[in-house]
């Protein structure tokens, strides 16, 4: 049985908590409240004055270095990933045909430059005698004419005595005919017969001598006519002087046009001997080489490629986000190769259209069943930043910008 009258057990209270540790709670609960409220607003914050994407790439201009000229290749001066400055030497090309080609270019231009200046002397020589010929000849055509008309007078005299002497050997054969007539018949004395006969033998003599003359005069004015001939050919000649000069002059400048032609010929073998040294265009980084020491290249065939220091950002940023984004906004680019760095850059552009509009097959929406889709416009964004060759940076890499819009 039990025993009814044994008092019951009583369990003890717990004593109350002390205001002190209530009211630290609280400010706990209230200072995490606070804590998750601040990093809410500075995300909320953030969120509302920047845009940012993971659809990001780094590009730059790859530059294809070629040759201009085709020869074997000498030497190599570079590697893959190599960085090189602008103007450093990358590859040699055997120069010895160039060299050669030039030499002969600048022999046939020194023989060009010989013809022209002999060309230009000649054209000075026949314009300065040219004005002193014509002179002469017209001086020796005169005096050609001065003998002629001497000539044809002293004919003129001459054809006159032949026919006083013609005329004096008639009347003295008429005089010996009467004198031998009237001989006969006694009429006169054998001493004025044999002087009529001396008169017409010295009158026949003298007319003979006349005619002889006459003949030595004529021959004389087809002499001094044909000397005259010649001062007029002279003189002729001597007046086309001008058209030589023209036909010298035109011959120098032949030459003239040539040795401009040797020239550029000269100065083409210049540049194709330049040509067999294969300089960098751009400073930047090897890629894809491609060529070796002994290798036959051809003109534009690409020996490597070169990654300039200078790359930017391609970012595609969704259409609803470019409401707010300007050019020249701060851009804050985070690597994917280098998580830890931050780059500094800013907005250069906005493509004006999306990237599906200018693929090679953009979408044709007007047929079919049409599905709104949210597209993509790509953003241009340079880094501000020099190259670092800490960090290098290429085309292709990721890369997730953060654009502050407000």
């Amino acid at each position: 049985m039990t025993d009814l009258s044994a008092p019951e057990s009583v369990q003890p209270s717990r004593p109350p908590r002390p205001w002190y540790r209530r009211r630290g709670r609280l400010l706990l609960i209230a200072v995490v409240v606070l804590v998750l409220i601040l990093v809410g607003a500075h995300y909320l914050r953030h969120a509302l004055t920047h845009e940012s994407t993971d659809d990001a790439f780094i590009e730059a201009h790859v530059v294809s270095v070629s040759p201009k000229v085709s020869n074997y290749v000498s030497s190599v001066r570079v590697d893959d990933n190599w960085h090189v400055k602008q103007g450093d030497l990358l590859v040699e090309l055997d120069a010895r045909d160039y060299e050669a080609r030039l030499a002969q270019a600048q022999a046939n231009l020194a023989a060009s430059v010989a013809q022209h200046r002999g060309a230009a002397i000649n054209i000075r020589v026949v314009g300065t005698t040219s004005s002193a010929a014509v002179q002469q000849a017209e001086a020796g055509v005169q005096t050609a004419q001065r003998q002629v008309d001497g000539a044809r007078s002293r004919l003129e005299q001459a054809r006159a005595q032949v026919m006083a002497a013609q005329a004096e050997a008639v009347r003295a054969a008429e005089d010996l005919k009467r004198y031998k007539e009237l001989l006969d018949v006694g009429g006169v004395s054998r001493q004025e017969h044999d002087n009529a006969a001396a008169a017409s033998t010295t009158a026949a003599a003298n007319l003979a001598a006349a005619r002889q003359n006459e003949q030595a005069t004529a021959d004389a004015l087809r002499q001094t006519e044909a000397q005259l001939n010649e001062a007029k050919a002279r003189l002729t000649s001597a007046k086309a002087a001008p058209d030589q000069v023209a036909q010298s002059r035109a011959q120098a400048e032949q030459l003239g046009a040539q040795t401009n032609q040797l020239e550029a010929a000269v100065q083409q073998a210049l540049l194709d001997l330049s040509y067999t040294k294969i300089v960098a265009p751009v400073a930047g980084r090897i890629t894809r080489k491609s060529v070796e020491p002994g290798a036959y290249v051809q003109v534009g065939q690409t020996l490597f490629s070169i990654v300039p220091d200078q790359v930017w950002v391609v970012a595609n940023f969704k259409e609803t986000q470019l409401r707010h984004m300007r050019a020249g906004q701060p851009v804050t680019v985070s690597v994917d190769a280098y998580p830890d760095k931050k780059f500094k850059g800013h907005v250069d552009s906005i493509q004006s259209g999306t990237g599906a509009r200018f693929t090679l097959l953009p979408p044709e929406n007007a047929t079919g069943n049409y599905v709104k889709v949210v597209q993509r416009v790509p953003v241009k964004i340079v880094i501000d930043e020099q190259a670092d060759p800490a960090y290098v940076l290429g085309p292709g890499m990721s890369v997730v910008p953060e654009v502050k819009v407000r």
